[in-house]
């Protein structure tokens, strides 16, 4: 599974910090035994999944002015 770019990975988040946010959040939620939205290696690691969700469109965020909630 390559890693998806950060030009495809920016088209979906308005900064770099919304990114890692993002991902943090949905990696955390992974750890905690949630299901994967897109199929991954049987060794993947959480952070890793979840860029690959954010690049294939399947995680989305609501921008707030206090930051991403």
């Amino acid at each position: 599974m390559n890693r998806p770019s950060l030009d495809s990975l920016m088209g979906k988040v308005e900064s770099k910090y919304a990114l890692v946010v993002l991902a943090a959040k949905r990696a955390r939620e992974l750890t905690e035994k949630a299901n994967p939205l897109v199929d991954v290696q049987e060794h993947a690691k959480p952070v890793s999944i979840a860029l690959h969700e954010i690049a294939a469109g399947k995680i989305y965020y609501d921008e707030l002015r206090g930051g991403i909630k």
